[in-house]
């Protein structure tokens, strides 16, 4: 279908965005956005990406970007989210029954991942947000998801602790900086890349200098995962 419409929706800690996407990835309606809820138990999310479905008229598809490990559709772990009840939650299957429509569901670094990575040799997208999240590709094809974000770092951190939201509200972007300056330095040993993107809310905090291989690339580059992950 030439004109196939998809809803793509990125739940994050800190914000729910949605935009419809043609069958290429183009977007063909404005990126909206509301506040993830306080207590984001799965009822409550549900509720706000009813409410920013009804606001587009027309879609016959729906990708979603979920925070944590999500398994055939299904949430095994959603760290960020703070609540152990999305455990085993069926989310694709419950969007489907909310909206009516087939739904695909994976983890959201991943769907940045499908978006952002040009198809040549081994890629790797990083999101520094609420949390770090992670997405490994070889020649355009999607790895296995792994939760590196779970790696213990220093003493008591995991990476989620030692380089996401909380961790540069209390140190300052100097300090910061220079803990993504340690991880990027870690990412390149360990994985050997040919390209890193690094994406995310935080990622224009970033002031050191970069590798040529390393890009910085906003939230609306990797949107339209959400419409290769059907292809």
């Amino acid at each position: 279908m030439a004109q196939e419409k998809i809803l793509c929706i990125d739940i994050g800690g800190s914000n729910i965005k949605a935009t419809v996407l043609n069958s290429s990835g183009a977007m063909l309606e404005p990126y909206v956005k509301k506040p993830t809820p306080a207590k984001s138990t799965p009822e409550n999310v549900l509720a706000v990406i009813k409410d920013l479905a009804a606001g587009f008229a027309e879609y016959h598809k729906v990708s979603v970007g979920f925070p944590g490990y999500v398994k055939n559709n299904t949430v095994i772990t959603a760290p960020n989210l703070g609540t152990k009840s999305w455990t085993g939650f069926a989310l694709a299957k419950k969007i489907t029954g909310l909206l009516k429509k087939p739904c695909h569901v994976l983890n959201d670094a991943d769907m940045q991942g499908l978006g952002i990575a040009k198809g040549k040799g081994l890629e790797m997208v990083v999101t520094l947000g609420t949390g770090f999240g992670t997405a490994i590709l070889m020649d355009g094809k999607l790895l296995p998801h792994m939760e590196l974000a779970h790696f213990t770092i220093e003493k008591e951190y995991d990476l989620d602790k030692y380089i996401g939201e909380a961790a540069l509200l209390k140190l300052g972007v100097r300090k910061w900086n220079k803990r993504v300056a340690k991880l990027v330095s870690m990412l390149k040993t360990v994985f050997n890349y040919d390209h890193l993107y690094i994406g995310g809310g935080n990622a224009n905090e970033i002031n050191f200098k970069l590798d040529a291989n390393i890009t910085i690339v906003n939230n609306k580059d990797g949107i339209k995962g959400g419409a290769r992950v059907w292809r």
